[in-house]
């Protein structure tokens, strides 16, 4: 059976508020990786994961790996693209991908970086947050 107009209405809108999720997503990490407001954007219970990076889980953990993360990077530009999201109900998924410049603050090392993000979203209140993000780094290469 095919969806109603309004259940396909609510899909195009749930997946531009998620599309909205990760470009706030991106200004937060490009505002210094600001730790005082990263965890507006996660579920209380919500995981932060990356091999290259380590895991926080919860919004203490989060904001503790956004700290460490404004002291590593004294520059992001997140370039996000190629969205592919799922949305079931409440539940979606997403994948992206990111390439762009970092500059780590020892040495001032100015880096390229490509990466993946593989998230999982829960719709909260109305709102849309992240449920886990997983970031897996594809490529480092120097400027």
């Amino acid at each position: 059976m095919d969806p109603t107009l309004e259940a396909r209405i609510t899909r195009l809108e749930d997946i531009e508020a998620i599309k909205q999720l990760k470009v706030r997503y991106s200004h937060v990490c490009d505002d210094d990786h600001n730790p005082d407001t990263i965890t507006e954007l996660f579920a209380e219970d919500g995981i932060w994961e990356s091999p290259d990076f380590g895991v926080a889980k919860g919004h203490a953990e989060i904001r503790a790996l956004f700290q460490r993360f404004r002291e590593t990077f004294n520059f992001s530009q997140h370039n996000m693209s190629n969205p592919i999201i799922e949305v079931d109900g409440d539940r979606a998924t997403g994948i992206w991908y990111i390439q762009g410049p970092w500059t780590e603050t020892a040495g001032d090392k100015e880096i390229w970086m490509s990466a993946r993000y593989d998230d999982d979203y829960v719709k909260i209140d109305g709102e849309w947050k992240y449920q886990h993000l997983r970031a897996v780094v594809r490529m480092v290469a120097d400027r």
